[in-house]
């Protein structure tokens, strides 16, 4: 263990939990706590939005799956990159306006709000969803942490993850969503210097080394060495589609990154957070992608036990301690910036969408911040549970996530913003289908041929069209929703 690596990661810990405190410190009512009261800068949205989204997996998980497939896992950066471009510049007001426009402040309760009649059904089936799925995905960040530590400490992985859960738990405890915002911002610009700087670093080594990435690429096999993954045909098309399936789940279904977007406060704020945003991930996914072919070039000889710890290996072997310390803390910054994302989702769920809006509980703003509060510990447990039980990958774990919930509550949001015949049954059943599609898919051989990630984003919005058919809303309902439009006009 480095001395010099631990002293940097425990300052960095200690520096996260006081700027929580620093926040926690401010009184905040049920809304600032829950999105931050529109006031944030749109930048530091941008910054929180994408630390969020690429977590532990990214760092991680991405960057081990190229190591691994080599030259083909470029088109997962290219499906997730559309993706996101795509949400900021043409969801991201959307959320921004509706959110002013019907007082709300979770995606349930958008679509509760936008489908009044079905709207308890449609809170309480969409809270389900998001817990089911979003714990996996959760537990998959506190799974990460305690890779992260073990391999840079060589501290037991148990140990890891509790460490990890009690930060993660304390920040979201402390400052609900500014906090989280804030510290997120810290930990985006942490992540992308890790995934700028230890590329560049590789590169040079390769080069004064006098080592050829084409060299390594081709000794490697021709699956490795391939655009197309060295298949053809059919394959070649299925390869294509699975790795571009991401795109799917950014289609305004992931309510840990469209929270970010309700929270801004106006379009120069959008405009703002959309460069910064699309910035971002253009450096990320290049410098990511860079550091699974470039470990593919250094330690060709090299047999990892789990192809998930290149990244922190890489760092502790090409760079000196202190400035490996600095970038290592940024894979925990990873898994911290979406953990309490995911807990401040969850908890969103519970006290406004369940307690507040489902069973019409009165309460006082404080009555809601102790609820939000007892469902972080509570969920954050239940999270840490899942990590010290499970053994599947990072990268498989998130995918099935972004499948059941982003995949299933995409095609709902975008049937809403696009289609005024969707229905309250229809939303219904597109969460209905996406949550049991998934679990389906995952559990059978399909899910190698083709990725639930496309086919629960089909089935969903299929299922939502088809019933929205059947059972249109009465004109009651439409009537009453095209009164709230022109009364925000």
């Amino acid at each position: 263990m480095n001395t010099v690596v631990l002293v940097e990661f425990i300052l960095y810990c200690i520096f996260m939990l006081g700027v929580g405190y620093f926040f926690s410190r401010r009184d905040m009512g049920h809304s600032d706590f829950l999105l931050g009261g529109k006031k944030i800068p749109g930048w530091v949205l941008a910054f929180s939005e994408r630390a969020t989204g690429e977590s532990a997996w990214l760092l991680l998980g991405y960057t081990g799956f190229v190591y691994t497939t080599g030259l083909s896992g470029i088109w997962v950066a290219v499906g997730i990159a559309l993706g996101i471009v795509f949400s900021w510049l043409f969801l991201a007001k959307r959320f921004m306006q509706d959110a002013e426009k019907y007082q709300v402040m979770t995606l349930p309760g958008y679509l509760a709000k936008r489908f009044p009649t079905h709207g308890k059904l449609i809170l309480w089936m969409s809270t389900i969803l998001i817990f089911s799925f979003m714990m996996f995905y959760f537990g998959a960040q506190i799974a990460g942490a305690g890779k992260t530590l073990f391999t840079v400490f060589g501290i037991h992985t148990t140990v890891g993850m509790l460490l990890s859960i009690i930060i993660v738990i304390l920040l979201s405890y402390a400052g609900g969503f500014v906090s989280v915002a804030w510290t997120d911002m810290i930990q985006s610009i942490m992540m992308l210097a890790t995934l700028v700087i230890l590329p560049i670093v590789a590169l040079y080594n390769i080069y004064t080394g006098d080592l050829s990435i084409s060299h390594a690429l081709r000794a490697s096999g021709s699956e490795i060495n391939s655009w197309t993954g060295g298949v053809t045909g059919f394959a070649l098309g299925l390869l294509f589609f699975n790795n571009f399936a991401w795109f799917f789940g950014f289609l305004g279904g992931q309510p840990q990154l469209s929270s970010r977007f309700m929270a801004l406060k106006n379009k120069k704020e959008a405009n703002t957070g959309s460069i910064v945003a699309i910035v971002w991930t253009i450096l990320a996914y290049c410098g990511a992608f860079l550091i699974g072919i470039t470990a593919i070039t250094l330690y060709q000889d090299h047999q990892f036990a789990d192809v998930e710890t290149i990244l922190p290996y890489m760092a502790l072997d090409l760079l000196p301690p202190w400035i490996a310390g600095l970038l290592l803390s940024g894979i925990l910054a990873a898994i911290i910036s979406t953990a309490d994302s995911q807990l401040l989702v969850m908890t969103s769920s519970v006290s406004e969408d369940i307690v507040t809006k489902a069973m019409g509980k009165k309460l006082t703003e404080k009555q809601l911040v102790k609820v939000s509060r007892i469902t972080i510990i509570v969920a954050g447990l239940v999270g840490l549970l899942i990590a010290l039980t499970s053994k599947s990958l990072v990268y498989l774990v998130v995918s099935w996530a972004w499948a059941g919930v982003g995949c299933t509550l995409s095609p709902a949001i975008i049937l809403t913003f696009i289609w005024k015949r969707y229905s309250g049954i229809g939303v219904i059943a597109t969460v209905l289908a996406g949550f049991f599609s998934t679990v389906i898919w995952i559990s059978t051989p399909l899910e190698a041929i083709i990725s639930s990630r496309f086919t629960t984003f089909i089935i969903a919005a299929l299922f939502g069209i088809v019933f929205s058919l059947l059972f249109p809303d009465k004109q009651k309902e439409q009537a009453q929703i095209e009164k709230i439009d022109d009364l925000a006009v």
